[in-house]
């Protein structure tokens, strides 16, 4: 049975900021950012918009753009690490606000049979997701699902991840016979608990603050209050390392199960991008286990014109990394999946789903052929986990892609300053910046009962 991804669907807000303005206020070397990292614009959300929105206009974009029936989608779970309730799934507020507007066409209440969830493992969440659809679709062919991952990512202002940031969703139906990817039931998966990145609850008490008190702020008799930000906790450069050592590790989980010949079986990775070259860059370590176990490693000493032992590792290792062999293996395999993140930056729990939809764009403008091409997909969720698919790209993908225009839609965005950017930031701005004609937040209440919950159109 062949499981795998039958169409596909994106939303990115129509605002952003480019990395240049931003290099420039920070005083940092606008190359650095762009040509290091790859970084050119960041996706941003307006007052009106949250993951929930972002959710439900890609969710939306999906339905209508395949004519999909949504009383036969019996599966809608939700990737995310931003979510808006400890208890309430964000999926719930997403499928609700596109029940609504297919009420005119379906009925009312079209997916009151489907079956809605959130899945959290910071950025591999949504392809935790797409698993356990895959299995669900597996155990009963005629079942359809629908997986959509939906983040922010904030940073602290002047922190080393600022200018990583981003946003947007991504949406994919699951099903038997797909015509975009089929993907191989072997899944290689490496874990590890570490705190290299987490959004912990923390609490204050009457002690911290000075001129009120706890009582004063929750208008209870509470001692301490909880407080909860979507800016994370993180070690960067820990990160990095959990990164590569898990995907490390999920490649081996993988190829015990399925002997596989990476360098050569694989014609594309697809990764998750923290910011565009992460792929690249976290690879050349493993890049050059794969050479030496080819026995290739001799080609790249006499290109570089240096042996492995003879000069210290950091450096023998720069050179590498600048050989043609290494270039090559990345503009072949890794650069297509990169353009759309240079663009949107960093999505969480999207960004791999985006790296696919990028290589699928990039090779349709360039009229490269993809059928029965081998695609690896190496994922990781910081805490930590790495899983690792296969998938074999389906003759029809050019039909399923050719009307969503990613890059030409990048391209039409509403480009902020760096003030109103710290201001949205910030949360000091009151009206939005741009009307859209997306489904966007309308409402949060303050009625009794009903504190906090959102309402959108």
């Amino acid at each position: 049975m062949k499981i795998g991804i039958d169409a596909i669907d994106y939303y990115v807000p129509p605002i952003a900021l480019k990395i240049k303005d931003l290099a420039e206020a920070r005083d940092i070397p606008t190359a650095k950012l762009e040509k290091g990292l790859g970084l050119k614009t960041m996706a941003l959300v307006d007052i009106d918009e949250d993951v929930a929105s972002m959710a439900a206009n890609s969710l939306l974009n999906l339905i209508t753009n395949n004519n999909l029936n949504p009383t036969n989608i019996g599966r809608i779970y939700l990737g995310t690490e931003s979510a808006l309730d400890a208890s309430k799934p964000t999926a719930t507020y997403a499928v609700g606000t596109v029940e609504n507007v297919l009420t005119s066409k379906y009925g009312k209440r079209c997916f009151k049979n489907c079956d809605v969830v959130d899945l959290t493992f910071a950025c591999i969440g949504a392809i935790d997701a797409m698993e356990n659809c895959m299995d669900w679709v597996r155990a009963s062919p005629e079942r359809k699902a629908i997986v959509i991952a939906s983040d922010i990512a904030k940073y602290e202002l002047e922190s080393s991840g600022e200018y990583t940031q981003g946003a947007g969703a991504v949406a994919i139906l699951i099903t038997n016979n797909p015509s975009i990817v089929e993907l191989n039931q072997t899944i290689g998966v490496g874990m590890e608990h570490v705190g290299d990145f987490f959004k912990p609850r923390k609490t204050i008490s009457n002690k911290d603050l000075k001129n009120t008190s706890v009582q004063e702020i929750t208008k209870s008799s509470k001692e301490k209050i909880e407080l909860y930000s979507d800016e994370p906790v993180f070690d960067g450069y820990y990160s990095n390392k959990c990164y590569q050592n898990r995907i490390s590790e999920a490649l081996d989980h993988f190829n015990k199960q399925k002997e596989t010949d990476f360098l050569n079986d694989w014609d594309h990775l697809i990764f998750h991008l923290p910011y565009a070259f992460q792929g690249r860059r976290m690879m050349l370590d493993i890049w050059l286990k794969w050479m030496d176990q080819k026995g290739f490693l001799k080609n790249l000493e006499n290109e570089i014109g240096t042996q492995k032992d003879s000069l210290d590792l950091k450096q023998w290792k720069k050179s590498a990394s600048k050989s043609s062999l290494y270039q090559l293996f990345v503009n072949q395999k890794i650069e297509a999946g990169e353009k759309a993140s240079m663009q949107i930056g960093n999505m969480y729990t999207g960004s791999i789903f985006m790296s696919f939809l990028s290589l699928l764009a990039v090779s349709l403008d360039n009229q490269t052929e993809l059928t029965n091409n081998s695609i690896g997909f190496l994922s990781y969720g910081s805490g930590s986990k790495s899983k690792v698919l296969e998938g074999k790209v389906v003759k029809t993908w050019k039909e399923k892609i050719n009307h969503l225009n990613i890059f030409e839609s990048l391209d039409c965005r509403n480009f902020i300053d760096f003030k109103t950017y710290e201001k949205l930031h910030n949360n000091s701005i009151e009206e939005v910046i741009l009307e859209k004609n997306s489904l966007v937040l309308k409402e949060i209440s303050n009625h009794e009962n009903m504190q906090g919950f959102r309402y959108y159109s």
